[in-house]
């Protein structure tokens, strides 16, 4: 038996009254399924980070190809999400979940064993290809299933701030998963979550109906737009290990630009567009995307460079770095879960986002003053506050205005296109500061007598000036965001959701 919500249903009686609240109650199970599985992706860029040097003395692999263990999963999930997410449309967010789910555990577990760099990095570039997969559908599922709009607000707060804080929690889990288990386990961890994500998926998701007449799949736009992102995504991963003059580097930026061109012109003249142009027109979701775009670019700053700060500076555990990034998840969590609801109906979507990023310039800026014997309560815990409240609002308003107003048969690709822009933020994030925070270091060393305190002092050096160009970033966007997004309260997405009851 099924129960279809719609918001402008109207019970006939008693009995179909008691199944609306059934089915109410059945949304916030499918939210924490949902969350579950977004946990498991979002937590997996930053877990296997803090696992990495375990892994490499294992499997005995250089610092050379240490990368590709990044890249791979990099690679995979940022060139094939608009992929997944038009799959999830044509053939069903049930199904495109569940196998998404599935394919991301069996590589997960395949990870954990490997016994080989090559495995290694093959279970990883599998997690990019089901996550591509598994993310663009959760989101999508959130959109249709939820549409009044006080539900909508709370449900993309609780979202956007596993969305945000998964990072964080990658790094606490990933440190205690290292310290007291094996590095195998930042990898098998992912087992637990699918597993209790796939049962819920099972048993509160119905099965898809197949349309009468699906849509063809946009074959020339998927393939141009992947070979397109691929080439983006590889050019600034490249640029970070061989510099912006690399003829490679070069060739694939300016080759995944031109294919991008040639996308949007695709996208024009086929009949079923991989991509819709009227999703990415509109000014809400155009600026719901370029606000996760930025946050992309920024919140790398926080989570690579202040990580070294805390251990290689201070001398933290890995254990201790992740505890101390917690009131940083705690301050996404609070502005996320208040933010769509309290903010948004008062002052509209301009207005956060632009305020959270300042608020999370603020916190940039005050870590520019940390030193070699900072205090962590003084330096580190203010500005984590407030990255965690500005980011965490503006993030959870961006995703529910990501998928504002959409058609029920668009919701798969305009729910990719969040993950997508956060995917080429980061990787363009990881080059630009990482060639930014090496250069400074470089230009202290080289004006300085040589030394082990000059080496340590360079490295803080490299560590604000990044923390500078963050800061710069999200004042950039807080502008951009106030002059191109309407101030107007997002509409949900049209369409229906069908829960299995």
């Amino acid at each position: 038996m099924t129960t279809t919500l719609d918001k402008g249903t109207s019970p006939a009686s008693g009995a179909d009254t008691g199944n609306r609240r059934g089915s109410h109650a059945l949304r916030w199970w499918v939210l924490a399924v949902l969350g579950i599985a977004q946990l498991m992706v979002v937590l997996d860029a930053t877990i296997v980070n803090i696992a990495l040097p375990a892994a490499q003395a294992d499997l005995g692999f250089g610092d050379a190809d240490r990368q590709w263990v990044i890249t791979g999963y990099a690679l995979a999930f940022g060139s094939l999400l608009l992929l997944g997410g038009r799959l999830s449309d044509l053939f069903g967010r049930r199904n495109t979940f569940i196998v998404g789910l599935v394919g991301f555990a069996v590589a997960s577990a395949i990870g954990g064993a490997a016994n080989s760099f090559e495995m290694l990095v093959a279970a990883r570039v599998g997690q990019g290809v089901f996550g591509a997969l598994l993310a663009p559908a959760a989101l999508s599922l959130l959109t249709v299933t939820f549409t009044e709009p006080g539900e909508r607000a709370k449900a993309f707060g609780i979202f956007g701030a596993v969305a945000g804080a998964g990072g964080a929690i990658g790094l606490l889990l990933g440190g205690a998963l290292t310290e007291w288990a094996s590095w195998r386990w930042a990898m098998y961890v992912n087992l637990i979550f699918a597993a209790v994500a796939l049962v819920g998926a099972v048993l509160l998701l119905a099965k898809h109906v197949n349309a009468s007449s699906r849509p063809k799949l946009d074959w020339p736009g998927t393939i141009t737009v992947t070979a397109a992102l691929f080439g983006i995504v590889y050019g600034f991963s490249h640029a970070e290990s061989h510099g912006w003059s690399d003829p490679t580097t070069l060739a694939f930026l300016i080759g995944g630009a031109v294919l991008l061109a040639v996308f949007v012109w695709i996208e024009t003249r086929v009949a079923h567009p991989l991509l819709p142009l009227r999703i990415v027109t509109d000014r809400t979701r155009a600026g719901s995307y370029l606000t996760v775009f930025i946050m992309g670019i920024g919140m790398f700053a926080i989570f690579l460079f202040l990580t070294f700060y805390m251990q290689l500076s201070l001398q933290y555990s890995p254990i201790m770095t992740g505890v101390a990034f917690m009131p940083m998840v705690f301050g996404m969590v609070a502005s996320s879960t208040t933010a769509p609801s309290l903010l948004l109906p008062k002052v509209g979507p301009k207005v956060v986002i632009s305020g959270g990023f300042l608020v999370a310039a603020a916190g940039m800026v005050w870590l520019t003053f940390i030193g070699l014997d900072s205090s962590y309560v003084t330096h580190i815990l203010p500005a984590l506050v407030l990255l965690g409240l500005g980011l965490g609002g503006a993030m959870s308003v961006a995703f529910q205005g990501s998928t504002a107003g959409v058609q029920h048969d668009d919701a798969g690709v305009a729910s990719a296109m969040v993950n997508t822009s956060q995917q080429v933020g980061g990787s363009i994030g990881t080059a630009l500061l990482s060639t930014i925070a090496a250069s400074a270091m470089t230009d202290y060393v080289s004006a300085h007598e040589p030394g082990p305190l000059t080496m340590a002092q360079g490295a803080i050096e490299s560590y604000t000036t990044s923390f500078w160009w963050a800061a710069a970033t999200f004042v950039l966007g807080a502008i951009v965001i106030g002059v191109l997004m309407p101030n107007k309260v997002p509409a949900p997405a049209e369409g229906e959701m069908v829960l299995a009851h």
